[in-house]
């Protein structure tokens, strides 16, 4: 009897394994797939020949220094860098708040308000492109550090907002309630018990600002000028009137800072 429900369990077992194993390589298949064009991208930054190709019929590190010796690719890539930097403090700052509002507080048209922060994640960035730049215009914040403050602060909140909202939900508000009993006020209860809490959020979503905002192409594409040119514009430019493997550079170099912060990201979690 024991021997029959043995084998029972066995051919049941054999199902079970070869579905999984299945759907894992489907799923392999399909990471890969999505990656692979990424992935080509390195080693055609390390070619020989003055044109893109893959594979390369040689390697050299002549295109890095290319890229590293070319002034305007430095000042777009520098001007790329300050304005992430600065964007991720200010996102980071306006949607802690945020989500702190949303999920702690009692706001009339609560619905409403998550979805008019989270209306970037949703609205294609084309259509925000155009209406900033018939916006910022008439002000004169197209191609200056300060218009791409504002635009990219806008474009990378929601991304603030939805980590630090995660990492709220699983916080126990018995550990805040506790403190303000024992006499601290609502800022000291904040920064001493729920922001050391909610730290892995914060820094999840500011790493995603950060990225979110050195990479943004479209936006940039609309509100940048001749002084104020984003590493994406320049990008754009280039492989317009100028496709040489220092494209792929580029893009080695922003694949390698994105793979840096997500590292950074799964570090602290």
């Amino acid at each position: 009897m024991s021997e029959t429900i043995a084998l029972s369990q066995t051919r049941s077992f054999r199902p079970l394994v070869l579905g999984k194993l299945a759907a894992g390589a489907v799923i392999g298949l399909i990471l890969f797939f999505l990656i692979l064009p990424t992935l080509i991208v390195i080693p055609i930054s390390f070619g020989r020949a003055p044109y893109i190709e893959f594979p390369p019929s040689g390697l050299t590190l002549k295109w890095y220094g290319e890229f590293f010796s070319d002034p305007d690719w430095i000042a777009a890539t520098l001007f790329s860098l300050r304005i992430a930097f600065f964007t991720t403090i200010s996102a980071t700052i306006i949607g802690t708040l945020a989500a702190v509002a949303l999920v702690r507080g009692d706001l009339p048209g609560k619905s409403l308000v998550l979805g008019l922060a989270l209306s970037p994640l949703i609205v294609p960035h084309i259509i925000m492109a155009i209406a900033l730049y018939l916006f910022f215009a008439p002000l004169g914040l197209t191609g200056n550090f300060f218009g791409f403050l504002l635009a990219h602060t806008m474009l990378t909140v929601p991304y603030v907002v939805i980590a630090v909202s995660a990492s709220l939900q699983r916080f126990d508000p018995i550990l805040e309630m506790a403190a303000l009993n024992c006499g601290a006020g609502r800022g000291r209860a904040f920064f001493e018990i729920v922001l050391p809490q909610i730290t892995p959020g914060v820094i999840t979503g500011a790493v995603f600002a950060f990225v979110s905002s050195f990479d943004e192409a479209t936006v940039a594409f609309f509100i940048s000028g001749i002084g104020g040119k984003t590493i994406t514009r320049k990008l754009f430019e280039d492989i317009d009137f100028n496709l040489t493997p220092v494209i792929a550079v580029v893009s080695t170099i922003i694949v390698a800072i994105s793979i840096l912060l997500m590292g950074t990201i799964r570090l602290f979690q």
